[in-house]
Parts: C-alpha cells; sequence; structure tokens
C-alpha cells in the first residue's frame, strides 16, 4: 500500500560540516513481492570541502525521466524535460 500511495522519496541527510542537504530524489516505481522499486532521479555529488569547512557538491540529475513526469504535464506543471538530462562528464 505505501509503494502506491507515495510517488517521491526526497533523502536529507546531515553532512560532515553539520549541514543538512537533500542528496538524493528517488521515484518509486512499483513492487515486486515485498520489494519497492525505485529509481534515482537526482543525487547530490559530493566534491570536496571548501576552506571554512563546508562541503561543496552539485545537485545532478541521473539521466532518468521519471514517470510520473507526465502526470505533472496533465495537471498542468509545466516541467522542462531538461532539467532530467544527465549532465556530460558525469
Amino acid at each position: 500500500q505505501a509503494a502506491s500511495a507515495i510517488n517521491v522519496l526526497v533523502h536529507i541527510a546531515r553532512l560532515s560540516d553539520g549541514a543538512r542537504k537533500v542528496i538524493s530524489i528517488t521515484e518509486i516505481t512499483g513492487m515486486e513481492s515485498d520489494i519497492v522499486s525505485m529509481q534515482e532521479i537526482f543525487i547530490f555529488k559530493k566534491t570536496g570541502i571548501g576552506e571554512n569547512g563546508k562541503v561543496q557538491g552539485e545537485f545532478l540529475a541521473t539521466g532518468i525521466r521519471p514517470r510520473f513526469s507526465e502526470q505533472l504535464q496533465v495537471a498542468g506543471v509545466d516541467v522542462p524535460l531538461g532539467i532530467f538530462e544527465r549532465p556530460k562528464g558525469y
């Protein structure tokens, strides 16, 4: 029941510098027996630690276009499909 009621998981974690950051946005795609199937849409890629001790990084698309993007368009939410494109060099 949970897998059919939830479309997206947003994972927030506390980083080593104490800041909280969204580190993953994942779509739930279904269930097979007792296993929930998911696919990551966006991830936070840590690139290092700044001079001030802050974690540095960037939020990147994985290149997977989520299934719910069509539902958003039908509902009148304009989501440019380019945001789901995987950056070059990733």
